[in-house]
């Protein structure tokens, strides 16, 4: 998935308010961003760190630069969760994403409730899978993990797909994992224990776990291979390790 063609380098002054970002350009003005992700941003928001944005089109925004990668350790994060089912479609539709059988067709945010919709009914040779997709962009130590703050919503959305899940219909969260770093993909215990029993205990009962990384270029992010689930969320399963 490539950023859209106008783009700048920046460094971080302070993310605030959630969705906005000041930030230093090059010739060392200061600009207010849009900064798409809902977050805590943990172990990407650092002030001082290396940027880049991108210029929307929409003459109606407030905000025409949007906050897309904030560098880490000399790595790209990809921070722009507006561009997460994109990045995620991009695959499924390329069979990058091979977990279901053949794709014949991608159907997005699919109502499933009054009040609820999950990402993608994905209809395949094996039969239809909703699939909800999150964002992740912390590491720690060798591992990447999700969520970055307590999501109620995020909770909401695994029993969900453990309702809709039948013996005719697949159900799967998929992590999308915007960055280059990390051996394994975890649960993040320690930030919202309720999510990480929960993620365990649809898994348990035949919701699909997955996690693929993204290759997180200047001018691009797409995913490129699967990541394996740490030996915890492996053990939690009964699946035996190799």
């Amino acid at each position: 998935m490539n950023l859209p063609s106008i783009r700048q380098n920046g460094i971080l002054i302070r993310r605030y308010k959630r969705f906005l970002a000041d930030i230093k350009l090059n010739d060392g003005s200061e600009l207010t961003v849009h900064c798409p992700n809902s977050g805590s941003m943990r172990g990407c928001s650092a002030p001082g760190s290396p940027v880049i944005l991108s210029k929307s089109d929409n003459l109606k925004r407030k905000y025409a630069w949007t906050l897309e990668m904030v560098q880490n350790k000399g790595i790209w994060i990809g921070v722009n969760t507006g561009m997460t089912n994109r990045i995620v479609r991009e695959a499924l539709e390329n069979q990058v994403i091979d977990d279901f059988g053949r794709i014949e067709s991608v159907r997005a945010e699919v109502k499933v409730s009054d009040k609820s919709r999950l990402d993608f009914l994905v209809q395949t040779s094996k039969g239809p899978v909703y699939i909800e997709v999150k964002n992740c962009s912390l590491v720690e130590g060798n591992m990447a993990i999700f969520p970055d703050a307590v999501t109620v919503r995020g909770t909401k959305h695994l029993r969900e797909l453990d309702a809709l899940r039948d013996s005719n219909t697949r159900t799967a969260v998929l992590f999308c994992v915007q960055r280059s770093d990390g051996a394994c993909f975890q649960a993040a215990r320690k930030i919202d224990p309720t999510y990480s029993e929960t993620l365990i205990e649809v898994q348990k009962k035949g919701v699909s776990v997955l996690a693929y990384r993204a290759t997180v270029l200047p001018d691009s992010v797409t995913i490129t291979d699967k990541l394996p689930l740490c030996p915890e969320l492996l053990q939690e399963r009964g699946v035996a390790q190799t």
